[in-house]
């Protein structure tokens, strides 16, 4: 079994003892900075000028600075932007003001699996990754829990690194939760090829697939709804609090029974061959070369995906039944107030 890591196994003094610049104040960003801010760390919070997200931090109590100015004043600066903005701000602002035994932190691998990001050897290159949305994170520290986090070493400049990111998700609340180790490469490649295979790629497009089945059989698009993308709520919950076993008892029987036989047909050896074929771009680095020359091309083929995925059927539909049913959504805008922006 691989070692997790809970609050008797950490050192609470080595976070105490850092001044901390967190770089964002997005999803992850708000939860980062607020959690270490009330559990007495000293931190700040680090930004564009002009940034929506400025006041927003400010009327919570933090205080705010420019990415230069936080970096110039932090030992350990943890980096919250989008991944596509980090190496652009990391060259501009908060490398030239990297000493000796900083702390480089990230919540994602991305950048320094790809090296798109190259760090000084003088300091710490260390990750602490929630598995849980920012709100999440807030939420569980709040009512005394915490959300399960990753945490890697990459570069151990002052032969503490660990112990220092151990600290870190410590103040997060982490460690009330467990705190399992793992690499950069690791949760890079693990992180994209769910998100491709099964969270998003492979589960939109699943859903999409059987929508236009049952359409273009005759069914009503509405039922096609339902069936494909509605309850799909009900099934993740269950197998999210139970596993997969728990879902298939608290489902009926023949729905057990065509999930055991039918799924299989779905998610056959084509299926699987594909995944390893996307699992090997991610690991050869081509998935993350083709992202970063979308973005540096201004992102015209993503756009136009995107563009095109707005206009399918199943939007329109599933816009028209939602505002039947305001419930659903009904926490939408509490997330996105708490998310800081």
């Amino acid at each position: 079994m691989t070692k997790l890591y809970y609050e008797k196994d950490i050192d609470p003094a080595l976070i105490a003892g850092r001044k901390v610049a967190i770089i964002g104040y997005g999803s992850q960003g708000h939860a980062h900075a607020l959690n270490l801010h009330d559990s007495g760390v000293d931190i700040r919070v680090g930004l564009r000028k002009g940034s929506s997200s400025w006041s927003k931090a400010e009327e919570a109590g933090l205080r705010v600075t420019t990415i230069e100015d936080a970096t110039q004043e932090a030992n350990l600066i943890m980096v919250l932007l989008p991944d596509t903005e980090q190496p652009a701000v990391y060259e501009a602002s908060i490398a030239p003001h990297l000493q000796d035994h900083d702390a480089l932190f990230f919540a994602h691998g991305f950048n320094i699996r790809y090296d798109q990001i190259s760090p000084p050897a003088n300091v710490d290159v260390a990750m602490v990754a929630p598995k849980g949305p920012g709100h999440l994170v807030r939420r569980t520290y709040t009512e005394g829990g915490g959300v399960p986090s990753l945490v890697a070493v990459e570069q151990d400049a002052s032969g503490k690194a660990k112990d220092i990111a151990l600290s870190y998700a410590h103040a997060l609340g982490a460690t009330r939760a467990g705190v399992l180790e793992t690499t950069f490469a690791e949760e890079t490649e693990t992180d994209l090829f769910g998100e491709q295979v099964v969270l998003c790629g492979g589960m939109t497009a699943l859903v999409r697939a059987g929508f236009e089945t049952l359409v273009e059989a005759g069914y009503q698009p509405e039922s096609a709804y339902f069936e494909c993308l509605h309850e799909l709520k009900l099934i993740v919950d269950l197998m999210y609090e139970q596993g997969i076993s728990g879902m298939r008892f608290s489902i009926s029987d023949t729905a057990e029974y065509g999930d055991m036989t039918r799924g299989p047909r779905i998610i056959g050896d084509a299926s699987r061959q594909e995944m390893l074929r996307i699992l090997s771009d991610i690991r050869d680095g081509s998935f993350a070369e083709e992202w970063v020359a979308e973005n540096r091309a201004g992102r015209p083929h993503f756009n136009q995906l995107r563009e095109e995925a707005a206009k399918h059927p199943i939007e329109e539909v599933g816009a028209n039944l939602r505002a039947m049913m305001p419930f659903v959504s009904a926490g939408r805008k509490k997330l996105q107030d708490v998310s800081g922006g």
